[in-house]
């Protein structure tokens, strides 16, 4: 059975990652509507992960005995400058998501959770990743705001990218 800290904690998080979803969403959109159907493909796809790290933590707190509490998700920013606002604002979301994720494996520490700890290690090496990448592409969107030609370049490049469940199953 799994701690109420360690339950409320990881809640909260499925919280947060749906929200992030919405935050990707709202990107997504936005970027589509500017033509930049690239970084609305990334942001689609990026949304789609949230979701699916939303789902496999609702699963484990299930799988530990205890039940999810689900609280409102607020509604995310619907309007940005640009493309470089967007990833400036995707980087900082992620690394308040870092955050959020290093509490909750301090707190798995805490209570002595090695079964929680040793679950939310994943989250802490992804988003290792995710802040690597978010800072990648803002560098290189940066690097071509004054050059149009290059951020198509960039565009075409994100439109490649296709959801793939993380954990294998066909969540988000």
């Amino acid at each position: 059975m799994i701690k109420e800290s360690i339950a409320k904690a990881l809640s909260e998080q499925v919280n947060a990652e749906y929200y992030s979803a919405y935050l990707y969403l709202a990107m997504s959109a936005h970027a589509d509507r500017a033509g930049y159907k690239g970084i609305a493909n990334w942001l689609f796809v990026q949304a789609r992960e949230e979701t699916a790290h939303g789902t496999h933590l609702y699963q484990y707190i299930l799988e530990r005995g205890a039940s999810p509490v689900f609280k409102d998700i607020k509604a995310p920013e619907l309007s940005f400058s640009g493309v470089t606002e967007i990833f400036e604002k995707v980087l900082a979301h992620e690394r308040y998501v870092t955050g959020l994720i290093n509490k909750i494996a301090g707190l798995a520490q805490e209570e002595q959770d090695h079964a929680g700890y040793n679950f939310i290690m994943w989250y802490v090496n992804e988003q290792v990743e995710e802040e690597a990448t978010a800072d990648e592409l803002l560098t290189k969107i940066r690097m071509a705001e004054n050059y149009p030609g290059l951020l198509f370049t960039i565009d075409a490049e994100l439109g490649n990218r296709t959801f793939v469940d993380p954990f294998g199953g066909t969540a988000g």
